[in-house]
């Protein structure tokens, strides 16, 4: 299993409008960075992920799960753009902010620390972790 964080601006798409869709979960759509894009190329059905409300939160609010792999996005008219499907799978029950993650040194190599403009970004399993802990979520 592979380890993901999702970027989205809560007044646009947050954690409750995810959690809304169910279990058919929704497309993660919109994507237009070459990058964001190969890394869901990579994604497979299980893999999870963290739901980061950006802009006025700053927090991982969330776990997701990736429930279609890479299929051209339909929101597109240019065929170069896919995405993945994602549905909730729980809350946390305490938001990671971005500065909590910041603050600890053993995550200054994590890409949200490296590369916050990216919108879909890996995680490594001790980051996912060391997250889960924080937010008092079990990783499993």
């Amino acid at each position: 299993m592979a380890y993901w964080l999702f970027k989205s601006e809560p007044a646009t798409w947050g954690w409750d409008d995810q959690v809304a869709k169910g279990d058919a979960g929704e497309e993660w759509d919109g994507v237009r960075n070459y990058q964001a894009r190969n890394f869901m190329r990579e994604m497979a059905l299980g893999d999870r992920g963290f739901f980061y409300h950006s802009q006025s939160d700053k927090a991982v609010v969330g776990i997701v799960e990736v429930c279609a792999e890479a299929h051209p996005d339909s929101k597109a008219d240019d065929p170069r753009w896919e995405c993945v499907d994602i549905k909730a799978v729980r809350p946390f029950q305490q938001p990671v902010t971005l500065d909590q993650i910041k603050a600890d040194p053993r995550l200054s190599e994590m890409v949200l620390v490296r590369n916050s403009r990216l919108s879909v970004q890996p995680v490594t399993e001790t980051e996912w972790r060391m997250i889960c802990a924080m937010g008092q979520t079990d990783p499993d």
